[in-house]
């Protein structure tokens, strides 16, 4: 479901490489520094700047270095990105998906240090039990423990599960990201963890709230009645709302990545609405039943304790039956009841 409301999507992310820097001995992002920084160090100048896939090896001989080119500009159509010159990338270029897990695992553990309230960020660092390695691993000030994972591929339910149990047991908070148009094992949100996509060619964030759930018969008594509003993460069965941000204006708090504080309130606001009106309904549910109560009550009390009837009203003069009160024939009088009394 999530994967089909990408269609309409331009991702360009297949052709996006990573630099890296020979004098530096470490991998560069373009965002660093200006275009210009970067074209006097990539193909036309000192050629310091060569790509990272291919220096390590990926589709290439370990060591192969192939200077940058950068391209695009500020404002314009394309982001500015790096470029093999013409001729010189692999053939049939770098794997997409090798593509976008290094981008992602990189520019994500940039975004974590700049983020207020993280002590120390790691890449591909192992738990302490060795058991897993995550993309980057995170610590809070508050020594809270986060492993960002960026997922290129499918995985199956088990595979999710075995990951995601072996970090709770550890007590560290996994936070995922997905590669567009990746169709992710709807597990995780049975386990209550929202999804994460990440478009590197756009910098944005990409995830999804769930919409209202259709209020049923006596919807209101549901334990958390804040799914009658927007709620994220949504539930495995949702209709889906999707909302995208810029990856900057994310943070990070001991639940993992949290929404800017606009999203944030359009989910209060919608679920407090839900709340109020499921208050509303339970008051007006209390009040009937109530009602129902109290006038049983008093039905019940008219069966135990009958009221005798009214002696009926009879012309002057008229017999009356010493038992019913009800009018008397003249022929029994001398009994003074009548036949049945």
């Amino acid at each position: 479901m999530l994967a089909a409301i990408w269609e309409g999507w331009s991702v360009q992310d297949d052709l996006l490489v990573v630099g890296f820097d020979l004098e530096k001995g470490r991998e560069v992002h373009v965002a660093e520094q200006p275009p210009e920084y970067w074209r006097q160090r990539g193909y036309g100048g000192t050629r310091q700047l060569v790509c990272f896939y291919c220096f390590h090896g990926f589709e290439a001989p370990v060591g192969t270095r192939v200077p940058l080119l950068t391209r695009g500009r500020l404002g314009g159509k394309v982001r500015t990105h790096f470029a093999h010159p013409s001729g010189q990338a692999p053939e049939g270029g770098h794997h997409p998906e090798t593509v976008w897990h290094i981008t992602t695992k990189h520019t994500l553990a940039r975004w974590a240090r700049s983020r207020p309230g993280v002590a120390a960020v790691r890449l591909e660092q192992w738990t302490p039990d060795q058991d897993r390695r995550a993309d980057v691993a995170v610590r809070l000030e508050d020594g809270t423990r986060l492993a960002l994972e960026a997922q290129r591929m499918l995985m199956t339910d088990e595979a999710w599960r075995a990951r995601h149990r072996d970090y709770q047991r550890q007590g560290i908070v996994d936070v995922w990201f997905w590669r567009p148009r990746v169709h992710f094992p709807h597990i995780v949100l049975s386990e209550g963890l929202p999804v994460w996509f990440y478009v590197p060619s756009k910098g944005m964030a990409w995830t999804a709230f769930g919409r209202a759930h259709q209020k049923v018969h006596r919807w209101w008594e549901v334990k958390n009645p804040a799914v009658f509003g927007l709620h994220h993460p949504p539930c495995p069965l949702d209709d889906l709302e999707r909302q995208a941000v810029p990856l900057g204006e994310l943070n990070l708090d001991q639940q993992g990545a949290v929404l800017p504080q606009n999203l944030r309130q359009k989910l209060s606001d919608s679920q407090r609405e839900a709340r109020e009106e499921a208050a509303v309904r339970r008051e007006s549910a209390a009040r009937y039943a109530h009602q129902l109560r109290e006038a049983q009550q008093r039905r019940d009390e008219a069966d135990r304790h009958p009221k005798p009837l009214p002696a009926p009203r009879l012309p002057h003069g008229a017999l009356r039956c010493t038992v019913c009160q009800r009018a008397l024939a003249p022929e029994l009088a001398a009994a003074g009841r009548h036949l049945l009394c």
